[in-house]
């Protein structure tokens, strides 16, 4: 069968050229987008008077039909028809004949799966947003259920001082909340229509892109139809934020894999999240979050192969654009499989607050307070940084603990202690000691969590208004 742009050509078009420039194998995914825009594209055709308004109707009927077979699996894409948009406008005419061929008036491939995929990645980053909520509220709860919780906190992967694990899962649930404002802002630039910018240069016909604007409810139109078929810098800029979440879902995933082993014991996640050996049955394997840190790479892989394709291309159109697709569905599944499990993972976690609290009384992460005492009694920093470091020395060299000490071992180092230090090296009194702003505090992340369940409603509001 001649294909819908052959009248130029002699010849039918190699086999393996079909087979190798066709993307119908995955941009089938845009067909509710195809044929969202090209309802509206032809509301419009009828509205200018570019088509009759019977042929406009029979279109429309048509295109629904079209739309009610894919969804029921009805209709088989064809390699031949090389793209979603070739396949519709196919299944099109030979559901209302050839009147079904006059949809593509006034507009271009070229503009049309420009806007199949702002149609398309304008929903999904609303979904993922919520799923970045969803895991907030997660967080947030298990926050609150762990103000009384202290755990050592780290630098370098080596204790450095105790905080509230409140404090270090509300540390998360603040890079989730820069993440969904990056995708907030990004709808901005994805909520603008390329539709009617042609080819490359517009239309002959008498087309009105703002009311297929108004029709598809995107906020305004491209400016310059060049840039509206060669932009792909709102997909760019979908591929670098969810490499930015699937980061930082990796640096939690690699904090629950090391808590939740035999040497720390923090936490224990939900059998329903895990799985088993098949020769050690005895193993309980944290595979979910261990899949996610590694799924990372392919999403930082995704970016950069597209920028790599886009990095020398003239302008407008080129046929290397179709590799935009692949990566970025690629993308949206890996970030939403990952989001979709993370949530009700956190929110089932079980907290060892008894270990938590073991591992603070057994190590040295109190020691700069000794330090703080020791200057609030006008010995200058630098030499109170000198006496603690040699009492830690002296612990570690007699199996000791700070709190171990007896007074008569602590002045051998200072005659500035006194009986005080044993409440101010108390892991509840170095915690609250840090009553800052953003501080460690129960007080203050007791603010915070108050603070993030605003921020919390205002994302809530936005998700209703943009789904």
């Amino acid at each position: 069968m001649s294909k819908l742009w052959g009248g130029r050509f002699t010849k039918q078009t190699n086999h393996l050229v079909d087979e190798y420039t066709a993307s119908i194998g995955f941009d089938q995914k845009l067909a509710e987008e195809d044929i969202q825009g090209s309802l509206a594209h032809v509301t419009m055709l009828g509205k200018c008077g570019i088509l009759p308004q019977e042929d406009v109707e029979t279109i429309k009927d048509g295109l629904n039909k079209v739309l009610d077979k894919i969804r029921k699996g009805d209709i088989e894409f064809s390699i031949s028809d090389e793209d979603i948009h070739m396949n519709v406008e196919k299944n099109l005419i030979a559901e209302i004949g050839p009147v079904g061929g006059k949809l593509h008036t006034g507009r271009s491939r070229n503009d049309q799966v420009a806007t199949d995929m702002h149609l398309y990645l304008r929903k999904r980053v609303v979904e993922l947003s919520g799923m970045l909520y969803e895991l907030q509220k997660a967080l947030i709860g298990q926050a609150r259920d762990n103000l009384d919780t202290i755990i050592p906190g780290y630098t370098h992967l080596q204790r450095a001082q105790p905080i509230l694990f409140a404090h270090h899962l509300m540390a998360y649930v603040s890079m989730f909340q820069r993440d969904i404002e990056r995708l907030m802002d990004s709808y901005k630039r994805i909520n603008v229509l390329p539709l009617g910018a042609g080819a490359l240069a517009g239309t002959t016909f008498p087309i009105d892109r703002h009311f297929v604007a108004e029709q598809l409810q995107f906020d305004r139109v491209y400016e310059n139809s060049l840039d509206a078929v060669s932009d792909r810098d709102f997909i760019l800029e979908f591929l670098s934020h969810a490499s930015i979440i699937m980061m930082h879902l990796s640096r939690l995933s690699e904090e629950l894999v090391l808590w939740s082993s035999t040497e720390f014991n923090f936490i224990e996640l939900d059998d329903a999240f895990c799985t088993g050996s098949s020769i050690m049955p005895q193993k309980k394997n944290p595979d979910v979050p261990e899949l996610v840190r590694g799924k990372t790479g392919r999403v930082y892989g995704n970016l950069m192969g597209l920028l790599t394709v886009l990095k020398s291309l003239p302008l407008a159109y080129n046929k290397d654009m179709q590799e935009d697709k692949e990566g970025m569905f690629d993308t949206v599944a890996t970030l939403e499989g990952a989001l979709q499990l993370f949530a009700p993972m956190i929110a089932t976690m079980k907290v060892n607050k008894p270990r938590m609290r073991e591992a603070v009384n057994k190590d040295f992460s109190n020691a700069t307070d000794i330090a703080d005492f020791l200057v609030g009694k006008g010995l200058p920093f630098r030499q109170a940084h000198e006496v603690i470091g040699k009492t830690v020395l002296y612990c570690i060299q007699n199996g000791k603990y700070l709190l171990d000490l007896t007074m008569d071992e602590f002045k051998q180092f200072s005659p500035l202690f006194d009986d005080a230090i044993y409440e101010v090296l108390q892991p509840e009194t170095v915690v609250n000691a840090r009553n800052v702003y953003g501080g460690t505090a129960t007080d203050q992340v007791a603010d915070a969590i108050k603070r993030s369940e605003v921020l919390l409603q205002m994302t809530e509001q936005w998700l209703e208004e943009h789904q």
